[in-house]
């Protein structure tokens, strides 16, 4: 029986309206006021934001990290996803040197398989093109595309793990380039932080909030230049993942301005968190911040609010790679270089951007409806995602704008002993949540099937420049 969500007001971005929406099986079929009520099942939306399901393409599940493996698996981290509004996540394959990425891709295929609660696309990390010229590897991405993973990482941080330099890096944007397929970018200066970090630990500097002084804000800015340039030469768009400073924004937005295909997200934890409160150098308690890029000085906040406002960032995704704080985090305990880096928010990017930006008037509700769903499934290259329209998943979202509710690792579905927001009240929040076309949030909570979702295969659309 079709389903009919009613006295809804439907949020785009293009603005908002007291509408209907009738969605059968899994597709929407039409969006329209006052469709008859004859023989559907009905929803009352009256006083909620009926809104796409939200999109998070920066995740890390299931991901080994610094001889542990993150917190949240795909069944834990799917369904933290959808109780927090979100119906489509893009994970991370990372390709260990030495091994094709057709290995890396079935042993990623094989961590979802019977646990993913909602759908999910691959993003596929290269660290290797294998012998000689690597045209082994450059032929791979061809493979990788065909199978709809239309996006490749590129890390210029972590020596000797996943770093790549220059010269590796331009041969895989010239080769996405001529396919079509976005560069995703980790932009930090890895040889220089290296160094600066061994000083530290020779010097004693052992403590968590080291790890953020070691990783400077100039750091990322050159290496997202450096990004942005090598991707200009090679003729291939470029995703800066994670932006925290105003620095490395600077250079983004001067090279937007030029006319170059860059685009790039932030994170919730750069928006709220800060170096001054979260990790002023007191307590062990500060692991819990432990992420890379790190967090910066309260004053990049602003730049970063407004750089989403006017379209210089383009997307907010969660770099969501949880690890406990009981039994993962004190890895590191006597030395911040073994603290795995990551931090849990897979479940609260809705609720925090919603509550910080919505309601303190520094976004409108269309462009968090843009940052959060429709600009990632554009850019990303799922065109059934984003949007509220005939045609379209029926990944639809419930939001309640009045909603108050209490951030805590003891109602979280994620699978962490702590929250980073723990105890902020936020008001805003998910209340029912349709995964094509099947109710699997209700009034907050998880009832859906374990295994129900379904791996995406993505098209190579540049970025949505193409």
């Amino acid at each position: 029986m079709p389903t009919l969500i009613q006295n809804g007001t439907v949020v785009s971005p293009e603005g908002q309206q007291k509408t209907d929406v009738l969605f059968e099986g899994e597709t929407i079929v039409q969006v329209a006021p006052n469709i008859p009520a004859d023989g559907h099942t009905l929803v009352d939306a009256r006083g909620l934001l009926v809104m796409p399901g939200g999109v998070d393409v920066h995740t890390h599940l299931d991901m080994p990290f610094g001889g542990t493996v993150s917190a949240d698996d795909y069944r834990t981290g799917t369904i933290a996803a959808a109780v927090g509004g979100t119906t489509t996540v893009i994970d991370f394959v990372l390709q260990s040197k030495g091994h094709t990425m057709s290995e890396a891709l079935t042993t990623w295929l094989a961590k979802s398989a019977g646990k993913a609660c909602v759908d999910f696309g691959l993003h596929m990390a290269v660290t290797d093109l294998g012998p000689g010229d690597g045209a082994q590897g450059l032929a791979e991405m061809e493979a990788m595309v065909k199978q709809g993973i239309s996006s490749f990482k590129l890390f210029m941080a972590y020596p000797n793990v996943l770093m790549i330099d220059d010269g590796l890096m331009y041969k895989v944007m010239q080769k996405a380039g001529t396919l079509n397929a976005l560069c995703c970018v980790h932009a930090e200066n890895g040889s220089v932080i290296d160094i600066v970090v061994a000083r530290m630990i020779a010097e004693g500097k052992t403590a968590p909030h080291y790890h953020a002084h070691s990783r400077s804000a100039k750091a990322e800015a050159e290496a997202t230049h450096r990004a942005i340039h090598i991707a200009d030469m090679a003729d291939a768009v470029v995703y800066i993942v994670h932006l925290s400073n105003a620095d490395a924004l600077r250079e983004l937005k001067y090279a937007q301005q030029r006319g170059l295909r860059a685009l790039a997200e932030t994170c919730p934890q750069y928006l709220v968190l800060s170096l001054e409160e979260q990790m002023p150098g007191k307590s062990w308690d500060e692991a819990k911040y432990v992420f890379t890029p790190p967090l910066r000085a309260k004053h990049n906040q602003p730049a970063l609010w407004k750089a989403l406002e006017d379209g210089t960032l383009a997307v907010v995704s969660t770099d969501h790679c949880p690890f406990r704080f009981a039994d993962q985090k004190s890895l590191g305990k006597d030395d911040f270089t073994k603290i795995p880096n990551g931090g849990p928010g897979i479940e609260n990017r809705l609720q925090i951007l919603w509550h910080f930006g919505v309601n303190s008037g520094a976004l409108t509700a269309e462009r968090f409806v843009e940052l959060c769903c429709t600009a990632p499934a554009r850019i990303f290259g799922m065109p059934q995602k984003g949007a509220i329209a005939p045609g379209k998943d029926a990944d639809i979202l419930l939001w309640d704008p009045d909603a108050a509710y209490t951030i805590s690792a003891a109602t979280q579905c994620m699978a962490t002993d702590y929250s980073m927001f723990e105890g902020w009240q936020v008001k805003g929040n998910a209340r029912d949540l349709f995964s094509r076309g099947e109710l699997v949030v209700k009034d907050g909570k998880w009832i859906g099937q374990t295994g129900r979702g379904r791996f995406l295969k993505r098209e190579a659309n540049a970025g949505g420049f193409a």
